[in-house]
């Protein structure tokens, strides 16, 4: 059986299960990983206005999706903010397959 998406283009059963668990993941608690990879980049971006972990693997660990808001990123280029990131990841890294990394510096409000 196939299910159709939105766009009338038939998914196969990989697909559906990966939308399933992406689904039921969105509803789920933190996983043990997200929550020492968010911990570990709370202690070295004191001044983060937003931490963001997301497991993007299922929930295995293998691969995460973490968004950063800091002042600390200010008036450095998205490379160097990256290596920041990296860097603070350091030893969590050696564990992972991949990583998604989106830094900012927060909008001032005026």
């Amino acid at each position: 059986m196939m299910a159709a998406a939105a766009n009338g283009i038939p998914l196969r059963r990989k697909e559906i299960l990966f939308l399933l668990r992406s689904t039921v993941r969105m509803f789920a608690s933190q996983t043990d990983g997200e929550a020492r990879v968010a911990q570990v980049l709370k202690e070295k971006f004191p001044q983060a206005a937003t931490i963001k972990v997301v497991d993007i693997s299922g929930g295995c660990g293998a691969m995460y999706e973490i968004h950063i808001e800091s002042e600390e990123f200010k008036e450095k280029r998205t490379v160097q903010q990256h290596q920041m990131v990296n860097q603070a990841l350091s030893e969590e890294i050696k564990a992972m397959h991949g990583l998604r990394i989106f830094t900012s510096v927060p909008k001032r409000r005026d």
